[in-house]
């Protein structure tokens, strides 16, 4: 069986997601999933920055605008909270825009607005 990048922290923030889902269900908006997952994380003494900046350089230049993650948690893994009908390319770009702006190599995308918990686990590899 191949071994997953952060196995074990990937693990534990989606077994907190589907606590969330479970109690929340569908239908609610993004930012009354993101207080449960702060609370959840606070809870279970997961690190993790909300609304975390990043700037974006380009040619030797920080552009005015910013991104911002919806959380990172452990440092290392970017999770960006959803609540659509299905994932399209561009909830994919915007995982793949934070992992280059970040400098990190795993998101998760998941969403909240189906009956089952939906989540992407996106890899990008260091250059």
């Amino acid at each position: 069986m191949e071994d997953y990048l952060h196995k074990e922290e990937t693990f534990k923030i989606i077994g907190i997601l589907f606590e969330v889902h479970k109690n929340l269900g569908k239908g609610f908006s993004e930012i009354v999933y993101k207080d449960a997952i702060e609370f959840e994380f606070n809870e279970n003494k997961i690190p993790f920055e909300r609304e975390k900046e990043f700037s974006v350089n380009y040619k030797n230049t920080t552009l005015k605008h910013k991104f911002y993650a919806d959380f990172v948690v452990f440092n290392k893994i970017i999770l960006e909270v959803k609540t659509v009908d299905c994932f399209n390319n561009s909830h994919y770009n915007q995982c793949l825009n934070y992992l280059r702006v970040s400098n990190n190599e795993l998101a998760l995308l998941v969403n909240f607005n189906s009956i089952s918990l939906e989540y992407k686990r996106i890899v990008r590899t260091k250059k």
